[in-house]
C-alpha cells in the first residue's frame, strides 16, 4: 500500500505494523520475478546446443528434402500464426486506448497489412541455394532461442485484465503454472509433443507458455509489492522484484554451467540442454505453494467491494492506527476505476510506451540471451563463455542491489540518466572492440561496465517507474507498455542474430554493429528520460495520480 505522506504518520503506522509480514510478502511476490529470470536465462546456457541439435543439421544439403523443406515452412506457419497474434493484441490494446471508432480503423489497417505480409510470406518459395539456406537457418535461430518472447508479449497484454478480473494473486498462480508445464515440455518436447509439428516447434510452443508466465509475472509481482509497499520504501521493495530477476538469472547461469561440466560437447548437445530447462520445476513448484500463503492486494480487494478483507491486510501491513485512512485514500482513487486510459492524457501512455522500449532497445537482452554466443566470438570455449557468463551475472546482481539502495534516495531521474550514459559508451566501445579485431581483456571489460550501468539503472527503476505512474484508475494502461516492452524485447532478440551472424555485416564490421546500435539507443534513452519522465521519489501512488490530474 501507499501510505499517505503527512508528516511522520506513515513511518508511525509501518512501525506498528508488521515489518517482517510485509518483507515475505514481497518475497513471495519476488519469486515471480526470480522466475522471470531464470525462464528467459535459462536459453543462455542451451542455445548453442539447441543450435546444434535443431538448425545445424537442416543446413547439411543431404537433409535438404526431409528436413530444412519442413522445418523452414512450418516456421513461416508459425510465424504468421505468431505476428497474427501480436497484431491482435496491439488491436486490443488501441481499441481500449482510442475507442471503438479511431481504434477500429487502426485494428483494420494493421489486419489487412498482416494478410497482405502473410500471402506473400507463405507463398515464397523456399531457399535452394546454401547462402539462403545459411540466411534462413540464421532466421529461425533467432525465432527458437527467441520463442518464449512471443509468450511475454500474450502474457504482458493480458496481465492487466487477469491482475483487474481474478486478482493479483491468481494471476501469480496462472503464471506459476505456465512455468511449471513449460519446463517439462522444453525438457521433452518429443515426448509431450500434442501440436502435430516437428519436435523443435513443439519444444518453441513450450517455451512460449512459459513466456505467457513470464508476462503475466513482470507485470503482476511489481504490482502485487508496489501494493502493499510504504510510499517511502515502495521504490526499495518494488526493486526487489529486479534483484529476484537477476538472481533467477545467476542461479541458472550456476545450473547451466554445473549441468554443462556433467559430460562433454555430445552429451551437453543430446541431453545436457533438456535437463537446464528442467531444473525450472524446482523453484516453479516452490512458487505455486507459497503463493496459498499470501493475501490479496488491500487495492483489489477494495476495488471488489471486499474492504473487511482490505481492512485486515492493512491492519497487518501497517498497524490499526492507520489502516482505516488508508483504506479511504484507497477508495477515493478506486470510484471510478474503469475510467479510459486516455483519462489523464497521452503523455502518460507515452512514456510509459517509451520506458518500456528503451529499455530492452539499449541491447540488455542480447547481452543475458547471447553471453555465451558473444564470448565465444571472442574466442572463448563453451565451457569459458559459461563461467564469464556467471561473472556478467554476478556483476549484474552487485549493481542491482546498488540500485536498491539508492533509488528512494538518490530519485529515480538521476540514476536512469547516469545508467544511459554508462551503457552508450561501453556499448559503442565493444563495438570499436570488434571492429578492429580487439576483443581481449578489454571486451570483456566494456561488456561487464555496460552490464553494471544497466543494473543500477533501466533494470530495476524501470519496473519501480512502470509500478508508480499508472494512477490505480487506469492501472489496466500498464498491460500496454508491458506488452510493448516484452514486443521490443522479441525483436531485439529476433533480429541479433541476423545482424550478428549475417555474412556481409560480420564481412564490413566484425561483429560490432549491433552493439554501435545499441549505444545510439542508449544516448536517446537519456534525452528521454531527462526531457519527459517526471521524478516520482517518495510520492504516494494517490499523490502521482493528483500529479497526473493536474498536469492533463
Amino acid at each position: 500500500m501507499a501510505f499517505i505522506n503527512t508528516g511522520g504518520s506513515a513511518d508511525t503506522g509501518l512501525q506498528q505494523g508488521n515489518k517482517l509480514y510485509l518483507v515475505l510478502l514481497t518475497l513471495v511476490a519476488t519469486f515471480g520475478g526470480l522466475l522471470f529470470g531464470y525462464d528467459t536465462a535459462v536459453v543462455n546456457g542451451a542455445e548453442k546446443s539447441l543450435v546444434d541439435f535443431y538448425i545445424t543439421p537442416m543446413l547439411d544439403p543431404a537433409h535438404y528434402q526431409t528436413l530444412t523443406r519442413p522445418i523452414i515452412t512450418q516456421y513461416r506457419i508459425l510465424m504468421v500464426v505468431v505476428l497474427l497474434v501480436v497484431a491482435v493484441i496491439i488491436s486490443f490494446q488501441m481499441l481500449k486506448l482510442l475507442g471503438r471508432k479511431k481504434g477500429g480503423l487502426f485494428t483494420a489497417i494493421v489486419l489487412i497489412l498482416w494478410g497482405v505480409w502473410s500471402w506473400s510470406f507463405i507463398g515464397e518459395a523456399v531457399p535452394a541455394d546454401s547462402v539462403a539456406v545459411q540466411g534462413m537457418g540464421d532466421t529461425i535461430k533467432g525465432f527458437v532461442i527467441a520463442s518464449a518472447l512471443v509468450g511475454c508479449i500474450v502474457g504482458g497484454a493480458l496481465a492487466g485484465v487477469v491482475s483487474k478480473s481474478l486478482g493479483r494473486k491468481n494471476g501469480l498462480f496462472i503464471s506459476a503454472i505456465c512455468f511449471i508445464l513449460s519446463a517439462i515440455g522444453a525438457w521433452r518436447p518429443e515426448l509431450f509433443n500434442v501440436f502435430g509439428t516437428l519436435d523443435v516447434f513443439s519444444f518453441v510452443i513450450y517455451r512460449i507458455i512459459g513466456g505467457i508466465g513470464v508476462g503475466l509475472a513482470s507485470m503482476i509481482s511489481p504490482m502485487y509489492i508496489a501494493e502493499i509497499a510504504p510510499a517511502r520504501t515502495r521504490g526499495k521493495l518494488v526493486s526487489f522484484n529486479q534483484f529476484a530477476i537477476i538472481f533467477g538469472m545467476l542461479v541458472i547461469y550456476f545450473v547451466n554451467y554445473r549441468i554443462a561440466a556433467q559430460g562433454d560437447e555430445a552429451w551437453l548437445k543430446e541431453i545436457g540442454w533438456r535437463w537446464m530447462f528442467l531444473s525450472g520445476v524446482v523453484p516453479a513448484g516452490l512458487f505455486f505453494i507459497l503463493l496459498f500463503f499470501i493475501p490479496e492486494t488491500p487495492r483489489f480487494l477494495a476495488l471488489k467491494g471486499k474492504e473487511q478483507e482490505a481492512l485486515k491486510v492493512l491492519e497487518k501491513i501497517g498497524g490499526k492506527s492507520e489502516a482505516p485512512g488508508v483504506l479511504e485514500a484507497i477508495k477515493g482513487t478506486l470510484k471510478d476505476h474503469s475510467r479510459p486510459w486516455l483519462s489523464y492524457g497521452s503523455l502518460i501512455i507515452v512514456i510509459g510506451i517509451l520506458l518500456s522500449v528503451f529499455q530492452q532497445f539499449v541491447g540488455i537482452n542480447v547481452v543475458l540471451y547471447y553471453a555465451g554466443n558473444i564470448f565465444r566470438n571472442m574466442g572463448a570455449s563453451t565451457d569459458a563463455s559459461l563461467l564469464q557468463t556467471i561473472i556478467v551475472g554476478i556483476v549484474n546482481l552487485l549493481f542491482t542491489v546498488l540500485a536498491i539502495f539508492t533509488v528512494d534516495k538518490f530519485g529515480r531521474k538521476p540514476l536512469m540518466i547516469i545508467g544511459s550514459l554508462g551503457m552508450a559508451v561501453s556499448m559503442i566501445a565493444l563495438g570499436l572492440s570488434f571492429y578492429f579485431d580487439s576483443v581481449g581483456v578489454g571486451a570483456l571489460i566494456f561488456m561487464l561496465i555496460y552490464t553494471a550501468a544497466f543494473a543500477m539503472s533501466w533494470g530495476p527503476v524501470c519496473w519501480v517507474l512502470l509500478a508508480e505512474i499508472f494512477p490505480n484508475s487506469i492501472r489496466g494502461a500498464m498491460s500496454i507498455a508491458v506488452a510493448v516492452q516484452w514486443i521490443a524485447n522479441w525483436v531485439v532478440s529476433f533480429t541479433f542474430p541476423m545482424m550478428n551472424d549475417n555474412i556481409a555485416l560480420v564481412d564490413k564490421f566484425h561483429h560490432g554493429f549491433a552493439y554501435w546500435v545499441y549505444g545510439i539507443m542508449s544516448v536517446l534513452s537519456a534525452i528521454f528520460i531527462w526531457r519527459l519522465v517526471p521524478e516520482t521519489k517518495g510520492r504516494s501512488l494517490e499523490e502521482i495520480e493528483l500529479f497526473w490530474k493536474k498536469k492533463h
